[in-house]
């Protein structure tokens, strides 16, 4: 059987989705029953850390260390990739001592590449283009408190960044519309918006993707790797805070969510982020957690 892997949302079919939210819900409620089973039992994940991270290291860390399994750290400063070593002859010898591997790294090409000299299955844990685990977080904590996504209307406001595109390949693969309010020069993929022009529509008007959206989500103005354009990119950002006025144009009883972390009174108030009736980051945030472990018992199983 084929090895899969995870680099972006389009390498699982719209049902297999669908079958790994489901099972990353039985799997959360399995979690706050104690009654896990140890399916990861003798498995190793292998961990490369090319960027920084609180969420993603903690979340499949914790989540292989609680189904029995155990995960290793690697970062460039502690191997060889950090010193030149090919990725294709990384991927072979890593591929051959662990049982799965997740990259959080620069470019796109790097994972692709990893997978593409792989025997177990990889893992997008964030590039520069996508972000696909949040996505699987996100589309759980939606279905959690409205049900199924497919035909509502989802709004991203901010910059047209890794997160952007992930939820441009979310609408394909979930069947929703979205509506991006990006300034302009700073908006997603082209190809992208092109391909999903029936579900996706942009404009540089935060009011205007805002209404009717039954989620409303962002990310921070500037990205790791672009905290020199911070001064710039607030000014450019000006107006697309999503605030409680922002939310009034949104549907009744939309959600709030944000990737984390957030710099408030900047892409968000405050206010919003913290109020508990309209914001759910932070079961989004949990639910990186059980998404993950959903997603790694899929491959490991799909891929055996």
């Amino acid at each position: 059987m084929a090895i899969r892997h995870f680099l972006s949302l389009r390498d699982l079919s719209p049902a297999e989705l669908e079958q790994v939210i489901n099972l990353a819900i039985e799997m959360k409620a399995a979690k706050l029953e104690d009654r896990q089973e140890p399916v990861f039992a003798g498995k190793v994940l292998g961990m490369i850390f090319e960027k920084s991270s609180t969420r993603t290291r903690v979340s499949f860390e914790a989540g292989m260390a609680q189904l029995g399994g155990h995960a290793l750290f690697l970062s460039p400063n502690d191997t060889q990739l950090g010193r030149g070593e090919p990725i294709e002859d990384s991927a072979r010898v890593i591929s051959r001592m662990v049982d799965m591997v997740m990259i959080r790294t620069h470019g796109q090409e790097i994972a692709e590449r990893f997978a593409a000299y792989s025997r177990v299955p990889v893992i997008n844990a964030l590039t520069d283009k996508y972000h696909p685990c949040q996505l699987l977080a996100d589309i759980q904590t939606f279905t959690e408190h409205r049900g199924s996504i497919k035909g509502k209307t989802v709004a991203w406001i901010g910059d047209g960044n890794n997160m952007c595109n992930s939820w441009i390949n979310a609408a394909i693969q979930f069947d929703f519309n979205l509506q991006i309010a990006c300034p302009a020069g700073y908006e997603p993929c082209a190809d992208l918006l092109a391909e999903a022009s029936n579900l996706v529509s942009l404009s540089h008007n935060p009011v205007e993707a805002a209404t009717g959206a039954h989620l409303v989500t962002t990310d921070v103005f500037a990205s790791m790797g672009q905290e020199q354009e911070q001064q710039e990119r607030l000014q450019k950002f000006a107006g697309f805070q999503v605030n409680h006025e922002l939310m009034s144009h949104a549907a009744d009883r939309a959600l709030f969510m944000h990737c984390l972390p957030a710099h408030r009174e900047e892409e968000v108030s405050a206010a919003l982020l913290e109020d508990t009736e309209i914001s759910v980051v932070w079961d989004e945030a949990e639910n990186r957690l059980h998404a993950q472990k959903a997603l790694m018992l899929f491959l490991m199983q799909a891929s055996s």
